[in-house]
């Protein structure tokens, strides 16, 4: 039995080896396929950008208000009536413009009855000095006082002295004439009037007969923080800063320069206001105006990348450089942004082809293909 055992399974083993021998062929080309369906290394396909190294400005971002550099209330400086309005509601008016007509016969002839006192103590003091001079000959002739030469030049200072009261009220007079017409004292737009013709007014009114507000040039202010405030009195002296206003919603915007500082900082919000002054040739800006404002306060030499390139990870701000097909991890700092832009302080030196979009597929040493060149990268 033990024979016949070992003659049976020499006999499987010849079968199974002669199997595999047949088969060999279609193993083998199994082999081949399977290699040749290897997965080969993955490329990532991304967005790049390239550093610049350029001018890039310092700005300040802030909410501001257009306020007039002048506005005048028109009051009335007597008790009389209207009598004419010479100008439409809201129009745009020169310095020197008639705007209010005021009733001035009663002045006027208050101004004729000066007049005529004036006339009057004029012909007095005429008269005194004829006598003066007549009392001077006599006296040298023996045929008179002293005391009547010294009357009679008591007397023609006097009436001097009357003619330059009389002088100063016909003066006074005429300047309350001028109050009866009321002009521009400057260029700009009046508000609707609010008085009409007949109505009485006084200097005691409290609202005014209309509001000139100038509207060329005019200022913009605005709250900057206490941190700039060095850096932007520099910028002043040397005469780099820029201000441009924008009305929200419209696009529309004036630009400027820094006209003055507050001489305080705000101890509560550590902010100091700063006032713009912008030619606003076209009205662009009203006043009372809410605006966007950007103060530059300089430009400086940096290293700019698309903001998107910037990313952030526990330890700190990264970009993915492509360089030699691969992504690699490159640590910046970060020193501010503008206008999509982020300036790098530290990492880059530009020229670098940074990612910028396909971030979440890489990792140190990703295989990219850049799909696109983005415009002015």
């Amino acid at each position: 039995m033990t024979k016949r055992r070992w003659i049976i399974i020499a006999i499987v083993l010849a079968a199974g080896g002669f199997a595999a021998y047949e088969l060999r062929p279609y193993w083998m080309a199994d082999q081949k396929v399977a290699a040749k369906a290897a997965p080969r290394a993955r490329v990532v396909a991304v967005d790049s950008a390239k550093a610049v190294r350029k001018p890039v400005p310092i700005d300040v971002d802030a909410i501001g208000m257009v306020t007039p550099i002048s506005s005048v209330a028109l009051k009335s400086r007597l008790e009389t009536t209207i009598v004419g309005v010479h100008f439409e509601d809201g129009a745009r008016v020169k310095e020197g413009d008639l705007l209010f007509t005021l009733d001035a016969r009663q002045i006027d002839a208050q101004i004729e009855q000066a007049e005529g006192n004036l006339a009057r103590d004029r012909a007095q003091l005429a008269g005194a000095e004829r006598d003066l001079r007549r009392y001077n000959e006599l006296i040298g002739k023996g045929a008179t006082t002293q005391v009547n030469l010294d009357n009679a030049k008591t007397q023609a200072d006097i009436l001097a002295g009357t003619i330059k009261g009389a002088q100063s009220a016909l003066d006074n007079l005429r300047v309350q004439k001028s109050y009866t017409t009321i002009r521009a004292p400057f260029p700009g737009r009046i508000s609707a009037a609010n008085v009409k013709i007949g109505n009485f007014v006084r200097p005691a009114d409290t609202a005014p007969l209309a509001t000139i507000n100038q509207m060329a040039p005019v200022y913009v202010s605005f709250a900057v923080p206490q941190r700039v405030l060095a850096d932007l009195r520099d910028a002043m002296a040397a005469g780099t800063t820029r201000v441009v206003a924008t009305i929200p919603g419209s696009g529309r915007s004036e630009e400027g320069k820094v006209a003055m500082v507050e001489n305080t900082v705000d101890a509560a919000t550590g902010m100091v206001m700063v006032r713009g002054i912008m030619d606003n040739g076209n009205e662009t800006l009203w006043p009372g105006t809410l605006v966007n404002t950007k103060l530059t306060i300089r430009t400086e030499e940096a290293v700019a990348v698309p903001t998107v390139a910037v990313q952030r990870s526990q330890s700190g701000n990264f970009v993915f450089v492509i360089k030699d097909g691969a992504a690699h991890v490159q640590p910046v700092k970060v020193s501010r942004t503008h206008q999509g832009e982020t300036v790098i302080a530290e990492g880059l030196a530009g020229g670098e082809d940074v990612v910028t979009d396909g971030q979440l597929l890489l990792s140190e040493g990703t295989r990219v293909e850049p799909r696109s060149r983005k415009a002015g990268a």
